[in-house]
C-alpha cells in the first residue's frame, strides 16, 4: 500500500493496519528462525509498511496538532 492511500485513511483505520503489519512481521520472524520462510523479500516489504503507517500517522498527528 503506498503512502497517498494510507493519507486517505483515519488515524484509527491507520492503528489497525499497522496491528496487522506488525502481527505479520512478528509471524515472519518465527518462521525464520525455524526456517520455514518461503519468501524472504515479504520481510522488507512489512518492515517498510509498518514504517510508512507510521510516518503517515504522525503527519495526521501534527497536522491535528497545529
Amino acid at each position: 500500500m503506498n503512502a497517498s492511500e494510507l493519507r486517505d485513511k483515519t488515524p484509527d483505520q491507520l492503528r489497525e493496519e499497522l496491528v496487522k503489519l506488525k502481527k505479520e512481521a512478528f509471524n515472519l520472524r518465527f518462521q525464520q528462525a525455524t526456517g520455514q520462510i518461503e519468501n524472504t523479500a515479504r520481510m522488507r516489504i512489512v518492515r517498510r509498511g509498518v514504517a510508512r503507517v507510521m510516518t503517515v500517522l504522525n503527519e495526521k498527528a501534527t497536522a491535528a496538532a497545529n
